[in-house]
């Protein structure tokens, strides 16, 4: 909506500054002055609406290259704009639809609040996240899981816990604060979960435990 409105206004500024070209002087031969006021004011209300859009856009694309990481594969994470926020009524926080044939689309929809508050972590010190950053940087994690063709969800919930220190990681964290995040996330928040999402077996030791080095019952012990 905002880059629609920005193209519109933009092309408002060309019109403008268009019928000032073809027009330079009046009917009696005076020299017309440029309408600076008119062209200066629709070029910056361009501007202004044109720049959400090129920050989710920069925000996409370093989103898009960690996931791609965390994948395996090249794919893209999409933020929700305004206007799909507005309607929307899922309570999930992200999502990746799967084909008929069991394998996943190339792209991950990740919910307006939840770029935000990853916007939010990648430009702070990374030291004690809030909750909600916290769980967005798991979110994130976890629709990469998706991406990876893990379609059940407590299977891709806990792939997705042993790899919040890498996602971190990759946001810029120091390895210290990386870790501290995903402990506090399984610590937290996955106990919390509903039972499609969790899993007893998601522990040290346990069926789904991957045996890697960011696991979070592995940060919690040290």
């Amino acid at each position: 909506m905002l880059t629609a409105a920005a193209v519109v206004l933009a092309l408002s500024a060309c019109v403008v500054a268009g019928r000032w070209y073809l027009a330079r002087v009046d009917g009696i031969g005076r020299r017309i002055d440029f309408p600076t006021l008119w062209v200066g004011l629709l070029a910056v209300l361009a501007t202004g609406a044109a720049a959400p859009g090129v920050l989710r856009g920069q925000l996409e694309d370093r989103l898009s290259a960690v996931a791609s990481t965390l994948a395996g594969r090249q794919v893209r994470v999409r933020c929700q704009a305004l206007g799909g926020a507005f309607v929307d009524v899922g309570s999930e926080l992200g999502l990746v639809h799967f084909r008929p044939n069991g394998t996943p689309v190339s792209w991950a929809l990740i919910k307006r609040d939840q770029c935000n508050d990853l916007a939010g972590y990648l430009h702070s010190s990374k030291q004690q996240p809030s909750s909600k950053r916290t769980v967005a940087v798991h979110v994130l994690t976890h629709e990469s899981m998706h991406l990876a063709s893990i379609r059940v969800e407590a299977a891709a919930e806990c792939a997705a816990v042993q790899r919040d220190a890498q996602t971190a990681r990759l946001l810029g964290a120091l390895p210290a604060e990386a870790a501290a995040l995903a402990a506090a996330y399984y610590a937290s928040w996955y106990p919390r979960l509903s039972d499609d999402y969790r899993s007893v077996q998601c522990a040290a030791g346990g069926a789904l435990d991957e045996s890697g080095r960011d696991a979070p019952w592995i940060a919690a012990a040290r």
